[in-house]
């Protein structure tokens, strides 16, 4: 992972570092329920998008990585299963 892209990673975490500081205040202020599940549906989408993006990421990097630009069945293989096991 490049630099840019880790930079980019860490800032998209803190950022869902601190709703889930939001999503605790609420909660210990006592906020309504419907508003509470909001906020965690928010931050589980955002979760999926740092993920995804990752996985992006990690695609690019082992189908660009080959000189002849061929990829073997058991390459495309494993990022899918990689992919399978992140969307469960």
């Amino acid at each position: 992972m490049s630099d840019g892209i880790r930079e980019d990673v860490l800032l998209r975490l803190k950022t869902i570092k601190g709703h889930i500081a939001g999503i605790e205040k609420m909660v210990e202020e006592r906020k309504g329920c419907p508003d509470i599940l909001l906020q965690i549906a928010a931050v589980r989408s955002s979760l999926e998008k740092v993920g995804l993006f990752i996985i992006n990421e990690h695609a690019q990097e082992c189908f660009s990585s080959k000189e002849d630009g061929k990829i073997t069945y058991e390459e495309m293989q494993r990022v899918i299963d990689f992919l399978i096991k992140f969307l469960k």
